[in-house]
Parts: C-alpha cells; structure tokens; sequence
C-alpha cells in the first residue's frame, strides 16, 4: 500500500434539492455534510454506518455520479490529475475508465436480454478501449477468468447463474476498463454467507494482482473486519470516526461506533446480552438536531453537544474522532 492518497474528498458536501420554499431559503436533503477523506493507493478503505447514513451518496460522489454541491474530490493516480467538480465533458469520460462501480444487488445490475460476454464488453465498446472485435473478446476472456469464470460461461445469460457468479461477472464488468479505483457498494449484503467469504476473497486477490484502490460501504462490521485495512464511520452524512481497523475495533473512541461494534454477533455466551441500545430512529437529513448529529440518541450527551457541534480530531496515529466527550469517556 502507497501514502499517497489516490483519491481525497475535502470538505465535500452533497445536497439534493426539495420542493416548496418560494419564501427564504429553498429546503434540501443534506445527504453529505463537510466531509473530509484521504485514501491511500492500495488500500482497502471501509466506510460504515446504518442506513441513511449518506454512505452511497459519498461513495458515487467520488466517482462523480452524484452533485457536488460544496467542497471538492481529487484524484491522482500519477497518471492524470483531477479535480472533479470542475470536471469536463472529455475528462469525465477518462475518469470513467479509471473510477468504476461495483452495485449491490447483482441480480438487478445485470441486463437479462445480454449475453455474459456482452455485458462485460459493453464499456470497452462504449469508451473505445478496444479497435476491434477480437481485441474486446481477448480482454473479455482474460478479465472473466481473473473473476473465475469459465470460456463457456460468456455464451451464457444472467438467468443461468447463482447470485454469487452473477456478482463475479458485475466485478467483471467494473474491471475490464482497467480502473484504478473501485467503489464496492454493499457488494456482498446479498449474499449468503459463504458466497460472501468467496467474494470477498476474489476482491482481496483482485486487489493484489491488479493494484487497486477500494472504498468498500458496508453495513457488516464483520465483513470490515476481514477485509479493510481502514475504516471510516459515518453518521447523517458526516465522518465520527475514522482509524486503521486494528485500532478502530480494539479502541473505539466515538459513543456511535462504541454502540456499532457491540452489535457484532459473537459466539460468546458471556457476550450475549451486552449489545449498547440505541433510542430511536437516525434523524431526518431534512431537519438534522442542532450541534453533535448524534446527541438525540447519544447516552453520553451532555449540553454543549446540544449546540456545538465536534470537529474530527486527532485521538492518536490516524485516529480521527468526532466528540467532544471523546477523552473523558475513554478513561
């Protein structure tokens, strides 16, 4: 794994806007809030939190498939340089081969009127990577069988295959462009549980021989652990914790990822029981609480968290957390 980030977001914020407000400020969903992160090249980077927290969001505004509204995303892989809320038409398209995305359900990623083959070529024809048919087959076969799957599979529909296969041909489809940076959303969530192992497996090695970037979103603390070398936890659209993952499950520091990590199943009858309860629903994007995000659920809260809200500090060697209470209950 390289220092140097591949990929950085600077204070990004993404906003959707919403109906009504013909007087004063016009309404919107604040899906991503000031949010500041660095991923190195190489790495395996994790970002959780429950739903609705703006994880998505964040992840496909680092590809530029959702608005910037404030702040900006760098990417800079050595080759090329960009900013991407400036980004051009023609710019656009090249970050297209360098930044792709791996969907949730590969069930209904995939079109069931082509052929595996097709599918998997469909953006190298679409973004010209290949001159000719025999050049896109050859690409096509090499990638299938880095994602195991067999010559005969490629003649084959997406009805024909398990869950686990079709999602080894969507992981086909992002790589044959040859990017450097992949975006995993929820890629395993519908899975069992020993495709999952076997696709989180093919990921790594991809990883490996490939030299490719990760941000993994992911709601299984579990599936993290396994996998990413960083971890970044997000609540309401906003960054409260983030460590390298030895760190992060060993010494929590924010009362949200404290309440996360407790959920984690264990097969410890002695750990039974000790799950940390959190009141109530995460609130609206629409109308968050003033000061911390977390205060209305929060068991730590005290009155300054009603109105001030924490900045991300530095709470040890790429330690970051977002409370004010932080050290006080880490004692």
């Amino acid at each position: 794994m390289n220092d140097k980030p591949l990929i950085a977001a600077q204070n990004l914020s993404v906003h959707y806007p919403l109906r009504g407000g013909l007087i004063g400020p016009k309404p919107y969903v604040g899906a991503v809030e000031n949010v500041s992160i660095q991923i190195a090249a190489g790495s395996f980077f994790g970002l959780v939190g429950e739903s609705g927290s703006g994880k998505t969001t964040l992840g496909r505004a680092m590809l530029r498939a959702a608005p910037i509204t404030k702040g900006d995303v760098h990417f800079d892989d050595g080759e090329v340089s960009y900013s991407l809320k400036n980004l051009g038409k023609q710019d656009l398209k090249d970050y297209r081969k360098r930044a792709q995305l791996i969907f949730q359900d590969p069930y209904a990623a995939l079109s069931p009127r082509m052929t595996v083959r097709d599918i998997i070529a469909e953006p190298l024809e679409v973004m010209g990577l290949t001159k000719s048919r025999s050049e896109t087959d050859e690409r096509v076969r090499e990638i299938a069988n880095k994602c195991r799957l067999n010559v005969e599979h490629l003649r084959r529909f997406p009805h024909a295959f398990s869950g686990g296969q079709r999602q080894r041909i969507s992981i086909a489809r992002a790589l044959v462009s040859g990017p450097k940076f992949i975006v995993a959303d929820e890629s395993v969530a519908a899975l069992d549980v020993s495709i999952q192992a076997d696709v989180l497996n093919l990921l790594k090695a991809i990883q490996k021989d490939m030299g490719l970037t990760f941000l993994f979103i992911s709601h299984d603390l579990s599936v993290v652990a396994h996998v990413c070398d960083h971890v970044a936890v997000m609540y309401l659209g906003r960054i409260v914790e983030t460590a390298p993952t030895r760190t992060l499950f060993s010494n929590p520091r924010h009362p949200y990822t404290r309440a996360l990590l407790s959920a984690i199943p264990s097969l410890d009858p002695d750990d039974r029981g000790k799950a940390q309860k959190l009141e109530g629903e995460i609130p609206s994007p629409t109308n968050p609480p003033p000061g911390c995000k977390f205060q209305t659920r929060c068991p730590a809260a005290i009155d300054r968290c009603r109105v001030e809200e924490p900045v991300l500090e530095s709470a040890g060697t790429e330690h970051h957390v977002a409370c004010h209470r932080w050290k006080e209950l880490s004692a």
